[in-house]
Order: C-alpha cells, then sequence, then structure tokens
C-alpha cells in the first residue's frame, strides 16, 4: 500500500524557508521588544524592510504574528491589534481605515484533504476599506471582505462578503445590513 501513495513534494522552496526562518530571528530582536504606540514607525520601517507594503499611519502591535511580511500589504490607517495571527502563506491585502482586532486569525492556507498526502494549498485574502474584523474572528484562505464588512467577535467566514454587511457566526452568514449614521469627513 505504500508504493501506491508517492512522495510527498513540498511545495515551499528552500529560500522561503530561509526567509522565514531570518524573519523569526529579526522579528525576535527587531520588532517584538518594542511595544506600545511610540515604537508604532519603527515596527512599520521593520516591516517594510522585510517586504511588506506598509501605507500611512498604521499601527502594527508588536506581539502580532506575522508569517511572512513580503506577503502583507496594509493601506492608510490600519490597525492591528495585539495577538493577531496573520499566516499569509498567500498575499493579505488591507484597504485604508481597517482595523483588526485582538486575536484575529487571518489563514491564507490550509491542506488539501481530497489526497492521501493533504499537500498545503493557498488563497489570498483581501479585506476592504472601512471593514472591521473583530476580536478572535477567523478569515480563511480566498475570502474577499468587500467595503465597510464588520466581521462579528468569533465569527469564521469561509466565503466573501459583499459590502456594507455585519456577517457573525460560524460559519458566518450575513446578520444585517451596516448603515452609517453620520459621514466622517
Amino acid at each position: 500500500m505504500a508504493d501506491d501513495i508517492g512522495k510527498y513534494v513540498d511545495s515551499l522552496t528552500l529560500s522561503n524557508k530561509l526567509f522565514r526562518l531570518f524573519w523569526r530571528i529579526g522579528s525576535l530582536l527587531l520588532f517584538r521588544p518594542f511595544p506600545g504606540p511610540l515604537f508604532r514607525y519603527w515596527r512599520s520601517a521593520v516591516l517594510r524592510l522585510w517586504g511588506a507594503k506598509i501605507g500611512r499611519r498604521c499601527a502594527v502591535a508588536a506581539n502580532v504574528r506575522i508569517w511572512a511580511p513580503w506577503n502583507l500589504e496594509l493601506g492608510d490607517y490600519v490597525a492591528v491589534a495585539p495577538e493577531v495571527d496573520i499566516y499569509n502563506v498567500s498575499k493579505i491585502t488591507v484597504g485604508n481605515h481597517v482595523t483588526i482586532s485582538q486575536q484575529a486569525y487571518l489563514c491564507t492556507a490550509s491542506h488539501d484533504i481530497t489526497k492521501r498526502l493533504k499537500p498545503l494549498v493557498s488563497a489570498p485574502i483581501c479585506i476592504d476599506d472601512f471593514s472591521w474584523v473583530c476580536a478572535r474572528a477567523t478569515i480563511l484562505p480566498g475570502v474577499c471582505i468587500k467595503e465597510g464588512v464588520v466581521v462579528a467577535a468569533g465569527a469564521v467566514v469561509t466565503k466573501s462578503v459583499e459590502p456594507w454587511m455585519v456577517i457573525g457566526g460560524n460559519p458566518a452568514r450575513i446578520l444585517k445590513k451596516r448603515e452609517l449614521k453620520e459621514m466622517v469627513q
């Protein structure tokens, strides 16, 4: 039976693995030891140094876990709260004026369970302008959170969401349309 399985082929290159190793060391020395708002520009600079595209006035907490900064793009005025886990085997693109609350999990990879060796598969995530991913929410591979969406705390988002909706649950479903009572200037 073992003869018909075939050999597992790792889809991640050696250079990718080495860059991630160096990033882990670099983040332990240059990113994580600098908490608080005074060092937000420093942390953004470190992320840029590692290939991330970071917009103006972003705030990324020091204890955010980022798998591959070179696969991360944040627009302007993005807040990434403490203990967010960004598992970005594929690209994660975040628009402007987005909040990602504490302990949220953005996951771009999984395994193909239709194959015996369950190879790694991945798909990008996008989170459009004016969206909010609340605490402990999970966004899965291939999902696009459209403009103005609020993902409720603890929600598990398995498919893309139309603009200006409030979604919640596991799996997430539409709870209501998001209506703004006033426009911010």
